[in-house]
């Protein structure tokens, strides 16, 4: 076995029914949690390499075994390990939405729709055994703005009046997101793996990083699909998908209110942890999409819903940043 590889993975593929399977590292930004593709003959897994205490799989195992239950395309799982770390999954290939669509950019609305569609199957079904997203989370996420972007940025805020703003402004969603839905919080073209033989789009579009999933408004994972903070989305695609959505499930009259409510603070929350990775983890590449975040930000504050939260930006943020989408940090 290579040093590099984590200690008593070898043991844990003998068991799995995977022994002499060769193994290749995935490249991976994430925490402490890495990624291993694993090949035997014409057999394809991906193993999860989760390690206690700074990682946890069981959250991934929850919601994931959910989904598959749900009909929903989760990984397939083919065994795990808890007290190492370790999951064995089905393999997605290499095409990821983002990827893709690169290389294929005719094809951005039917993978659009078809990521839309996935959503309404997801929306039809009953909400899963997850958490509610609580004003208190929602307040949490948000907080990260001045507790990262604003000292970053070199300016002294209010924060206090920052989540009463916040607090008004989310209060009305909190009773239409009752019972709510499976809420996956990530999910956008970067998560999102088309599915078929390689480079060849068949429609399917697999799960991943969904470990997260709370139960909350339906319009939350539809923002995080058409304000990705790693692709442009036009506000021309951005409408129509909205509508498609709208064509299949029935919406109350503050849905598109309810849509940038939970557009600001998505963006916000977004602005924020791009800041932290700067400086705290020494990841300074996210500051690039700050911009593109910031600029969805801004369209959703000016929707009457935030008028809270738009004043309080007005007070506290300077022109010249809001101008600049929040750019400049590490200049």
């Amino acid at each position: 076995m290579n040093s590099d590889l984590p200690a008593g993975l070898e043991d844990f593929l003998n068991h799995a029914g995977w022994g002499g399977a060769q193994i290749s590292a995935l490249p991976g930004d994430a925490s402490f949690r890495r990624y291993f593709r694993i090949a035997d003959g014409d057999r394809r897994a991906m193993l999860m390499d989760a390690p206690p205490p700074n990682e946890d799989p069981r959250p991934f195992l929850h919601v994931g075994k959910w989904l598959d239950a749900q009909g929903l395309r989760a990984p397939k799982i083919y065994a795990e390990n808890l007290d190492r770390g370790f999951v064995l999954i089905e393999d997605f290939g290499n095409d990821r939405m983002r990827d893709w669509l690169d290389d294929n950019p005719s094809e951005e609305r039917r993978a659009y729709t078809d990521a839309i569609d996935a959503l309404v199957e997801l929306h039809q079904r009953p909400p899963g055994p997850f958490d509610p997203y609580a004003m208190d989370v929602y307040l949490r996420e948000v907080a990260l703005f001045p507790e990262w972007f604003c000292p970053a940025a070199g300016i002294t805020v209010d924060a206090g009046s920052y989540l009463v703003a916040w607090e008004e402004a989310l209060g009305p969603l909190l009773l239409r997101q009752q019972p709510g839905v499976t809420v996956l919080r990530d999910y956008h073209a970067e998560n999102i793996m088309l599915l078929g033989p390689q480079g060849e789009y068949s429609g399917g579009q697999g799960l991943i990083d969904f470990q997260d999933a709370l139960v909350g408004h339906r319009a939350y994972d539809i923002v995080s699909l058409l304000q990705d903070a790693r692709r442009d989305v036009s506000e021309e695609l951005e409408g129509a998908m909205l509508e498609h959505y709208r064509s299949r499930i029935v919406t109350d009259a503050e849905f598109a209110a309810d849509y940038a409510r939970l557009g600001a603070q998505r963006n916000a929350k977004i602005v924020g942890i791009f800041a932290r990775l700067w400086q705290r983890d020494g990841k300074p590449r996210y500051l690039a999409m700050i911009p593109r975040v910031w600029a969805a930000m801004e369209r959703d504050l000016a929707h009457p819903a935030l008028v809270p939260v738009a004043r309080w930006f007005d007070a506290n943020v300077p022109d010249t940043i809001r101008a600049n989408r929040g750019g400049g940090l590490g200049e």
